[in-house]
């Protein structure tokens, strides 16, 4: 009797973890933005002269901090990142998208991104206008932000030549089943016309920490997540000058489908 009390008490502990950590990370982005780093979005919005750059190199260290209090509060989670892709500078970035963390932690990663943001987040007041002041681009180049997709795809060429980077999830939306959809072409057109390195990553395993759908962060459950660079194809690479369809193909399977395929094997038993 007294083992199944306490096995009953197993699942509700664990549920209260996960709970208790999920407040902790989300009251960084409320309570710690406010006290933390407002004042310094305010300085850089008003006395800045480089508002985006500014605004950018605060976006990528409050997501450190929100990372570095995640790894100290689910050391069940480990981290492997792949020091080539914290190190690419003047690219676009292309990636699968299989958890929310997915953006935040390229951002955290890159002091100098641009991405591409759903239109409707750019109606959040306060938050829309940082996404304006960032230089995040609207998904839809119409409608009443169509001129910030305009202006941003004008000013790439000297963004990337200056060592920005262009990130984008070119299946559009976050998989629910780890399997790679069909890319856009759409980042694959902006890298050539600014004559820019297009580098492929894969992150594997960020669902398991914030499955989809789930509200609280899985802080118990024993995981790996990684960030590789799977593919780098420079100007002058032979593939950088196939018609569009051809090259988003290739990406997507020399660059995907044969680990996607292999994952389930490499997971470790639940």
């Amino acid at each position: 009797m007294a083992g199944t009390n306490r096995s009953d008490r197993l699942p509700f502990a664990g549920a209260l973890r996960d709970l208790a950590v999920t407040v902790l990370l989300w009251s960084y982005f409320t309570v710690g933005f406010v006290i933390l780093f407002s004042p310094f979005y305010l300085l850089a919005l008003v006395l800045g002269k480089h508002r985006e750059r500014a605004f950018q190199r605060l976006n990528c260290r409050f997501y450190r901090g929100f990372f570095f209090l995640l790894r100290r509060l689910i050391p069940a989670c480990r981290w492997r990142i792949d020091p080539a892709a914290a190190a690419v500078r003047g690219s676009v970035v292309v990636s699968n998208h299989v958890s929310y963390l997915d953006p935040i932690l390229l951002i955290s990663l890159f002091p100098r991104h641009r991405t591409i943001v759903k239109n409707r987040l750019f109606q959040i007041p306060l938050f829309g206008r940082m996404l304006a002041l960032s230089g995040y681009l609207p998904a839809a180049a119409g409608g009443r932000f169509g001129h910030l997709t305009i202006e941003g795809i004008a000013s790439m060429p000297d963004f990337l030549a200056a060592g920005g980077n262009l990130f984008v999830f070119p299946e559009g939306t976050r998989s629910r089943n780890s399997r790679i959809g069909r890319f856009n072409p759409g980042a694959f057109k902006v890298a050539r016309n600014c004559k820019a390195p297009i580098v492929v990553l894969r992150i594997r395993n960020s669902d398991r920490l914030f499955t989809p759908g789930r509200f609280s962060f899985n802080a118990g459950r024993p995981n790996t997540i990684f960030l590789d660079v799977v593919d780098r194809i420079a100007p002058d690479d032979p593939r950088y000058t196939l018609p569009l369809a051809e090259l988003t193909d290739e990406v997507r399977k020399q660059g995907f489908a044969r680990e996607m395929a292999a994952l389930p094997a490499a997971q470790p038993p639940l």
